[in-house]
């Protein structure tokens, strides 16, 4: 079933935290084992921001060692992070296992792969996000009890796409929550709803072409058969609209940028999406409730058509 949710201010900044929790909240019905949020700040110049996790919730139950391990494999993080070049320049830790980094960390002299790469090699590390202007939360719970787990309510920035997932086909875990990074491509994520008939054969082109996945979720191939394409030369748009033709399945699916927000739809419609479109402000999501949560005001909503593909940028 779950819930799929975005929003992007052009020209300005909003609240894009306590107005993406309202939204997914209004749809913990459609999932309640988890929730995920894509938050896209202002960046700073040569700042990198890096969102992950050594552990998950529930590990916390099973005794003294866990809480060492966790302390051991945060310091084998920072000791790779500074052997590699980085500079840690800020580290929170919301929960005691998820930690949001601001790093100095020149790609000229390493690659992101190579960093994410180094960092995941760490017994239980993985890393949620890695980008300049993007932050990446998931965890397990409904919107309200994340956001406020991980102070998110406040958080200012131009744009935001966010999932509430019943899980159905994987473990109820952060790993398995949405959204997902594509996984090395800084600022690019993923929500979708819905599901991929083609999913190992477009994974195994991936995988030939260098790529490596975190999971097996078809939303997670999505983010980074996108930010390939990007890569090569395309458009955001450009590659949504291959991604129509190319992707086989029933789906409507969210993908942000550090300036762009786009949205797709299969050509069978056959997953729910509902746009409002003004001058300042875009928002989408799975049910119109979760529109009405952003305006106060009366407004016009319409459902996007089958097959279509929308881009809107931040300017």
């Amino acid at each position: 079933m779950c819930g799929i949710a975005g929003i992007i201010h052009r020209n300005k900044t909003g609240n894009v935290g306590a107005e993406m929790t309202g939204m997914l909240q209004a749809m913990k019905h459609r999932g309640p084992d988890s929730t995920g949020f894509a938050f896209y700040g202002v960046p700073t110049e040569g700042e990198l921001l890096l969102r992950f996790k050594v552990a998950e919730n529930e590990d916390l139950d099973s005794g003294f060692e866990i809480h060492e391990a966790i302390k051991q494999r945060r310091a084998q993080v920072d000791e790779r992070i500074e052997s590699m070049g980085g500079e840690i320049q800020v580290a929170e830790a919301p929960t005691e296992y998820a930690f949001l980094y601001r790093l100095r960390f020149d790609p000229k002299l390493d690659s992101l792969v190579r960093l994410a790469d180094y960092i995941e090699d760490v017994e239980g590390a993985e890393v949620l996000s890695i980008g300049n202007a993007l932050e990446l939360v998931k965890d397990l719970g409904d919107a309200t009890d994340v956001s406020s787990r991980y102070e998110m309510g406040e958080f200012v920035g131009t744009h935001a796409i966010g999932h509430t997932r019943m899980a159905t086909e994987s473990d109820v875990d952060i790993c398995s929550a949405h959204p997902y990074w594509a996984y090395p491509v800084s600022d690019v994520s993923v929500v979708h709803n819905g599901q991929l008939t083609n999913y190992w054969s477009k994974r195994r082109e991936l995988e030939r072409t260098g790529h490596r996945f975190l999971s097996d979720c078809d939303s997670e191939l999505i983010a980074v058969y996108v930010a390939e394409l990007t890569q090569r030369g395309k458009s955001l748009e450009e590659a949504m609209h291959q991604s129509v033709d190319d992707l086989d399945g029933v789906f409507s699916y969210l993908v942000a940028t550090s300036d762009e927000l786009g949205l797709a739809k299969d050509t069978m419609a056959a997953k729910p999406m509902v746009l409002y479109e003004g001058n300042d402000c875009i928002v989408m999501a799975s049910e119109e409730v979760a529109i009405r949560t952003v305006f106060q005001e009366e407004i016009d909503t319409f459902d996007p058509y089958a097959g279509d593909v929308r881009v809107w940028s931040t300017n």
